[in-house]
């Protein structure tokens, strides 16, 4: 269902108008007018394209999937790709929604790709800050940013807990080598989608804080630089988050490097030792006479020699820690 609101000199006046009211509203200077589509619109967005004047190839664009979170500059308009993301923490597994925003003078236009965006909770922060509203479309546009990039943080908080709970994991008195590593994985491919939408988003709030677009103005300066520093934290933040995936697989495989020495330094010792009685059972086989052949004597002599230098061995092994 296409969600449309007005808004005139800074107040909510009216919402869920027909997308085919927008031009009457737009011929008063004091309205701004917000409204929601989805690529199925196929007829409003053609209205839409006609009224606002909208380029064809952000049109095009915005009908079509898996764009680059980016913001083209066009004459008459911008045209904004951002995606909202959710991690799940059981799976680990990252899931994105895509949206796509036209930005004119006094009009916001949002394409939703994907149904699952959130779109409820950025209304609920235009609702929050009213005050904010005489600013128009960059009050409109800040409350979605605002909310996309809050997504990013809360998926960067909870990557870096993850990653800190499987560091924990890795010197666990009784490893799992197979889960660690399917979980380092996990994590690792989620973190670099992420990436993959964290990072352009630099480029695109720095872009909107240019004088010379006219977007901000000066009462929502402070605001969107607010957002600006949390998208640098959050590059900030993944670039440190790779390193450190690297570096736990790195440290997981020298672990099981050095587990597999440990283990092999203590089959050899307990060969060592297992190599006594069977040399000194396989002399005493020989087929031939040998000093108290054939007596009970022998057999008590070879035992002995066997447990004396078996426990010789044992302890010496012991000693240098090697079983």
């Amino acid at each position: 269902m296409v969600r449309t609101r007005l808004y005139r000199n800074g107040v909510l006046e009216a919402q869920g108008f027909p997308v085919a009211d927008v031009s009457d509203h737009l011929t008063d200077p004091s309205a701004v007018v917000w409204f929601d589509l989805c690529p199925d619109d196929g007829d409003d967005i053609d209205a839409v394209r006609e009224e606002l004047g909208l380029h064809a190839l952000a049109v095009e664009d915005a009908l079509h999937e898996h764009q680059r979170p980016k913001l083209d500059r066009y004459a008459s308009h911008l045209f904004l790709t951002v995606y909202g993301v959710a991690l799940d923490a059981t799976t680990g597994e990252l899931d994105t929604q895509e949206l796509a925003a036209f930005i004119t003078p006094r009009a916001l236009v949002t394409v939703r790709k994907d149904p699952r965006f959130d779109i409820d909770e950025v209304t609920g922060r235009w609702d929050d800050s009213p005050d904010l509203a005489k600013s128009g479309v960059a009050f409109l546009l800040h409350g979605l940013l605002d909310y996309v990039v809050d997504g990013h943080f809360a998926a960067v908080q909870s990557l870096d807990e993850q990653i800190e709970a499987l560091e924990d994991q890795l010197f666990d008195d009784h490893p799992r080598d197979k889960a660690v590593q399917r979980r380092t994985f996990e994590l690792r491919k989620s973190l670099v989608l992420l990436r993959r939408v964290v990072l352009p988003m630099r480029e695109v709030v720095n872009s909107l804080l240019r004088r010379d677009l006219h977007v901000v103005d000066e009462a929502m300066q402070p605001y969107f630089q607010d957002v600006y520093d949390h998208v640098l934290r959050e590059t900030e933040w993944t670039e440190s988050l790779r390193d450190l995936v690297t570096t736990i697989l790195e440290t997981h495989l020298t672990l099981q490097s050095n587990r597999l020495n440990v283990i092999t330094k203590k089959v050899t010792g307990w060969a060592a030792i297992i190599a006594v009685p069977t040399a000194i059972t396989g002399f005493y086989g020989q087929n031939v006479p040998f000093p108290e052949f054939g007596k009970p004597l022998g057999f008590w002599t070879s035992t002995l020699v066997i447990v004396v230098l078996s426990t010789v061995l044992y302890w010496a092994f012991r000693r240098n820690d090697w079983i």
